[in-house]
């Protein structure tokens, strides 16, 4: 898959949501048409997501960047081969990370993994074959999903991002795995959709004000 991608406010999946979901309705009405692009390269894309677990995207953007130009400018399993641990460890990578990467890479290099084959697999059949290498859990397998394969009903309930908004959406601090999906079960199929929606309200600042059904969503100023 390729290309840009628009979701429009007649489109079957938004219908669908806001027919099943009047809080999430108010944020597509305030956000409206929404245009994204799937990642290209599923190597370096992993690799950035490892970079950014348990951390700010700003600080890892910093840290993607040092890697980059070590990389000089092509993140593939051939030029994080070629580095040793002091050097990839030079960015800020932590101890451990450094590990995760080592272990993509020989997963990559060995055939364990498949990026192309990925494209016929099931959701569940892609996370139980990521999450098997140490350093990807079930987060970077559905960012993976939504972001490269643009899968369309993945629910990131492990996302610290997914999760703020999803408190201040509907104003509580039941946020566990169980009360996610007993509450988020009726956007199906169309999750990854909603997700979407959920971080564009956190980018635009709307979470910066407390949520109201009726009346207008502020943008940060």
């Amino acid at each position: 898959m390729c290309g840009q991608y628009t979701l429009e406010l007649q489109s079957p999946e938004i219908q669908h949501l806001c027919k099943k979901d009047k809080r999430l309705a108010r944020v597509i009405s305030a956000i409206g048409p929404l245009t994204y692009s799937l990642h290209q390269d599923a190597y370096s894309f992993l690799i950035r997501e490892i970079i950014e677990q348990m951390m700010s995207v700003k600080a890892a953007s910093v840290i993607y960047g040092r890697l980059v130009d070590l990389c000089s400018g092509n993140v593939t399993p051939d030029t994080i081969s070629s580095l040793t641990d002091d050097q990839l460890r030079s960015t800020g990578t932590s101890k451990a990370k450094v590990e995760y990467i080592r272990n993509v890479t020989r997963a990559v290099k060995q055939g364990i993994w498949n990026f192309d084959s990925m494209y016929s697999m099931t959701d569940a059949e892609i996370i139980k074959l990521m999450t098997s290498v140490r350093g990807i859990g079930n987060w970077t397998a559905k960012m993976y999903l939504m972001f490269m394969l643009g899968r369309p009903d993945v629910l990131p309930f492990e996302d610290g991002a997914f999760r703020q908004t999803y408190r201040w959406l509907y104003r509580t601090e039941k946020c566990s795995a169980e009360d996610i999906k007993a509450r988020c079960k009726k956007w199906r199929p169309f999750s990854s959709t909603a997700a979407r929606y959920f971080y564009q309200a956190l980018d635009r600042g709307y979470t910066k004000n407390e949520f109201h059904l009726y009346g207008q969503l502020h943008q940060e100023e």
